[in-house]
C-alpha cells in the first residue's frame, strides 16, 4: 500500500465516522434548532474530509480540480441552507420550551 491511499482511507474514515456522529446527534437531540445545530456543524466539515479522502486517489487530475470546486460550493451552500432553515423555523413561529420538563417541538 502507498502512503496516498493510507491517507485516503484515514480521512474518509473519519469523515464517514462525523457522517455517523451527525446523524445519532440528529436523531437524539430533542428540539429542531439543536437537531440543525448537530446537522449543520457536522455536514461541512465530513464533506470535506471525504472529499479530501478522495483526492489522494485522483492524483493531480482534472477530478482532484472536480473536487475541489464540490467542496467550494458545499463551503458556501451549507451553512446558508442551515441559516435559511433557521431563519425560517423563526420566523414562522417556532419556539423551544424554555424548560427540562416540556414537551418537544417536533415528536421524536
Amino acid at each position: 500500500m502507498d502512503v496516498g491511499a493510507i491517507i485516503s482511507g484515514i480521512l474518509l474514515g473519519i469523515g464517514a465516522l462525523l457522517l455517523v456522529i451527525g446523524g445519532v446527534g440528529i436523531n437524539r437531540f430533542p428540539h429542531f434548532y439543536t437537531r440543525l445545530h448537530a446537522a449543520g456543524v457536522i455536514d461541512t466539515l465530513a464533506a470535506a474530509l471525504v472529499l479530501a479522502g478522495l483526492a489522494p486517489v485522483f492524483g493531480l487530475t482534472l477530478g482532484t480540480f472536480k473536487l475541489a470546486l464540490v467542496f467550494i460550493f458545499l463551503l458556501f451552500t451549507s451553512p446558508t441552507a442551515c441559516h435559511a432553515l433557521a431563519r425560517a423555523a423563526h420566523l414562522s413561529g417556532l419556539r423551544e420550551p424554555p424548560g427540562p420538563g416540556e414537551k418537544p417541538s417536533s415528536p421524536s
